[in-house]
């Protein structure tokens, strides 16, 4: 279950730093270190099994093994370490557009993001981006801001404010909604963001790639939000974060003229390399891990299906689905179950209640929704705004496994924005089940008499075929494309 639907709730490392504004022309001295000290190794090493799990996984196979090989020489530009095997380059099995680095020489990319670029330079860009942010020690600030800030509290912005101290739920967003990796999500500054545009670019120079190459990703992925703003139904004229914030126009023109001002002349791409390496990666969601489509999200293998209310967007993670909207939040998971559901329910908000795992006594109303027998039990607890509804609603779906939603909502809205979701609630057919299948990138070879309209009627959508096929080929909508020339599909 890893997907992030809603644009809001946007990538970490170099996706959110798109966001940041941009002022070109101002270069200065990085300060940078110049090793992996033993306790970034430990550190790192501590968090990477963590950070696999909760980003869907290592995708494995032939492309894995090839983005290994780019992260690791491009890495070694950083001066951290002339080992290439010193850093531990992951491909993630996620369908959310992220790139990001720990210490200790760990750097991660997702395979969505990887069926965003179209040359190895890009993908060495990213990745030098990200070890740039570990070079100059990003990351360590960034860690400390988090500290300051407790984990999940973003996720309940909505709400104003995480649950306080004296409800028995102080735990409940920290520990139910939200998880390690929001340490990631947090933003850089926007002189960190600059510094790591600027070593990410020094990187592909001294790694004897063209250095232009982060420009056109910095390009690529302001594309890419605008039209996930397109699909949620948001469609505006620039991307949802540059409503604060000015044109990203503006950080992709700084990149390229820190390209020019690199001294490279360089203008290796290892576009054929790339696009047989990306060739088949999978596309979207892992129907393993359950799969959004619009506002409805089934899983095959759970048989289950659910939808989320109008105007939320939905987050697929490793093992929960986040629902958020600015009526609350929710999240969908599992726990274990004896055959009781209000056991279940109880159990559920006391390992979310605090280090004494406490709940308020209180009764649980039971209904059927679509043939299964569910309960739900809703409490009060505290926050800087005053009071909230946190709801449990479970089902029992029979042979010892039961599912729930975790709502948060305004006091006195109990299950309320939500209500439409609960009982959306069904069983998958196996037929239905049986017929979801995944998305893959499929590279084919342009055609005499092929156009970008003919070739985007291709694309496994039913929506956005032009603008999708635009987006991962880094495309006009009047370009002309030569026989010959290889471009994505996906299929």
């Amino acid at each position: 279950m890893k997907r992030i639907f809603s644009i809001a709730c946007g990538g970490v490392a170099l996706v959110v730093a798109l966001a940041a504004p941009a002022v070109i022309g101002q270069q200065r001295a990085i300060r940078t270190v110049s090793s992996i000290s033993a306790q970034d190794k430990t550190t790192g090493a501590k968090q990477h099994p963590e950070l696999v799990k909760e980003f869907g996984g290592a995708y494995a196979g032939p492309q894995a093994r090839y983005v290994e090989g780019v992260g690791r020489r491009i890495a070694v530009q950083s001066g951290l370490s002339n080992a290439q095997g010193d850093f531990t380059v992951t491909l993630l099995n996620s369908p959310v557009n992220n790139a990001f680095a720990i210490p200790g020489g760990y750097i991660y990319v997702t395979r969505q993001l990887m069926a965003l670029m179209n040359d190895e330079a890009e993908l060495a860009g990213v990745l030098g981006h990200e070890v740039g942010h570990v070079a100059a020690r990003h990351g360590q600030r960034r860690q400390q801001a988090a500290q300051r800030n407790a984990i999940g509290g973003a996720l309940l912005q909505v709400l104003s404010g995480a649950l306080l101290g004296d409800s028995g739920l102080a735990g409940l967003v920290q520990k139910g909604i939200g998880s390690g990796s929001q340490l990631l999500t947090l933003k850089f500054s926007r002189t960190q963001e600059y510094e790591a545009d600027d070593l990410g670019i020094r990187y592909l120079a001294s790694g004897g790639y063209d250095p232009r190459a982060l420009s056109d990703m910095l390009a690529s992925l302001a594309a890419q939000s605008n039209l996930d703003a397109q699909a949620a139904g948001s469609a505006r004229s620039m991307p949802e974060w540059a409503s604060t914030h000015p044109d990203p126009a503006s950080r992709v023109s700084r990149a390229a003229k820190g390209a020019s001002g690199s001294g490279s002349t360089s203008t290796v791409r290892n576009r054929d390399a790339f696009l047989a390496a990306v060739d088949g990666v999978l596309y979207g969601d892992d129907p393993r891990q359950g799969m959004i489509d619009g506002r409805r999200f089934r899983h095959p293998d759970l048989r289950l299906t659910f939808s989320a209310p109008t105007g939320f967007g939905m987050e697929n993670g490793a093992d929960a689905v986040s629902i958020t909207g600015s009526g609350g939040q929710a999240q969908f998971s599992a726990a274990a179950y004896k055959g009781d559901l209000a056991g279940y329910i109880d159990a559920v908000l006391g390992k979310l209640g605090g280090a004494n795992g406490s709940v308020p006594p209180g009764e649980v109303s039971r209904t059927t929704i679509n043939g299964l027998p569910a309960a739900w039990r809703t409490v009060r607890a505290s926050s800087q705004s005053g009071q909230m509804d946190a709801t449990v609603f479970a089902y029992d779906f029979g042979g010892g496994k039961a599912y729930h939603f975790l709502i948060l909502t305004a006091a006195g809205q109990g299950v309320g924005p939500f209500t439409s979701m609960v009982q959306s609630m069904q069983r998958l057919t196996a037929q239905d089940a049986a017929a979801i299948k995944p998305r893959r990138v499929d590279v084919v070879t342009v055609k005499a008499g092929d156009t970008v309209q003919s070739l985007a009627k291709r694309m496994a959508y039913g929506d956005l075929q032009l603008e999708r096929f635009l987006t991962i080929n880094a495309l006009r909508a009047d370009a002309r494309l030569p026989p010959g020339q290889k471009v994505k599909i996906i299929v």
